[in-house]
């Protein structure tokens, strides 16, 4: 069965009208035309988030949307579910349409005035900042589960997105330069925890194709990735993709200052946390990408570029792992 006949069968439990695939990556993603407007149909890829996680996400999407988060909340099929199985077993869902364009894509390029992108990292360290505090005044459901980015699941012995450090496409050199990496993570992010560092439910993909622009207003979506971690975590995913780019430490500051309007972070902290998403993207290309794959390639080279910068920063003070007022181990 083609992932089209899937959507197809997966569309009668909200609407019978599917228009077109957007993206067939993670998830297989459709726009679906509903009676009273447009919705994006999801069919998640087998084998990563189990019902109750999918179903919890689904749960937490929604009630940030109703506390005036912007992010999408979920839509109920038919009969009041928020998640249809399909005849193969495959999970689908439906959330509500977003009007915008990728961060990067929206006619406002890295290439734009600095300004205006360093306004647009503002606006998203205010996001990231309010998906936080709305969370924080959420009552979790008793059922309710999602994947751990904490110690162990970002350099513990069995990482949520593999063991980055035995990375089959590194050679020797970056492999050690990874392992060293990960001892320095290991004793970092435990020193955080001891400090009270911020923890709790996080986005843990903030990538530019997941924050969508429309004229001023920004709206974060897929919630795939999402689960317990560092709160800091979601800025180091942000500033992950602008490491390379000249204008690094202004959009580094931009981004923070926007999440400090309401809640701790400093630069030193969300750098440590760069290295950890890099490291965690080398793990996440080991079972999904050939080794010939140049992201491999260019994964490596980034994670080990990043890891040198952090390891040579030994005097570094983590200074936004104070105590918070809820904490969540």
């Amino acid at each position: 069965m083609t992932v089209a006949d899937l959507a197809a069968e997966a569309a009668h439990h909200w609407s019978d009208s599917i228009v077109r695939l957007i993206k067939n990556r993670e998830n297989a993603v459709f726009e679906m035309l509903l009676p009273h407007g447009r919705a994006a149909l999801r069919l998640h890829r087998e084998g990563y988030q189990n019902t109750a996680a999918i179903e919890s996400e689904l749960w937490w999407c929604t009630a940030l949307a109703a506390s005036g988060v912007a992010v999408p909340a979920a839509l109920p099929t038919h009969n009041g579910a928020v998640l249809a199985r399909l005849s193969t077993g495959r999970a689908a869902s439906a959330i509500a349409w977003v009007q915008g364009e990728a961060l990067g894509q929206s006619g406002i390029p890295f290439s734009a005035p600095l300004s205006i992108l360093l306004d647009r990292h503002r606006a998203l360290g205010r996001l990231i900042a309010s998906v936080h505090a709305a969370t924080d005044a959420l009552t979790l459901p008793a059922a309710f589960t999602r994947p751990r980015w904490d110690i162990d699941g970002l350099v513990g012995e069995v990482p949520f997105w593999n063991r980055f450090w035995e990375h089959p496409a590194a050679d020797p050199a970056q492999s050690k330069v990874l392992r060293d990496a990960r001892d320095v993570l290991h004793h970092q992010l435990t020193d955080c925890l001891v400090r009270g560092a911020d923890f709790g439910l996080i986005h843990a993909d903030v990538l530019r194709e997941n924050v969508l622009v429309s004229a001023k207003t920004l709206t974060l979506i897929d919630f795939d990735d999402s689960g317990f971690g560092f709160r800091l975590y979601d800025l180091g995913t942000a500033l992950s993709q602008n490491l390379y780019e000249p204008a690094y430490p202004q959009i580094r500051d931009a981004l923070i200052a926007g999440y400090a309007e309401t809640r701790p972070a400093d630069a030193a902290t969300v750098e440590l946390m760069i290295l950890a998403r890099c490291c965690a993207s080398v793990g996440w290309t080991m079972p999904r990408l050939v080794l010939t794959d140049p992201v491999m390639k260019s994964h490596l080279a980034r994670a080990v570029r990043w890891a040198g910068r952090v390891m040579r920063q030994t005097t570094t003070s983590y200074a936004a792992c104070t105590p918070t007022p809820k904490t969540c181990l």
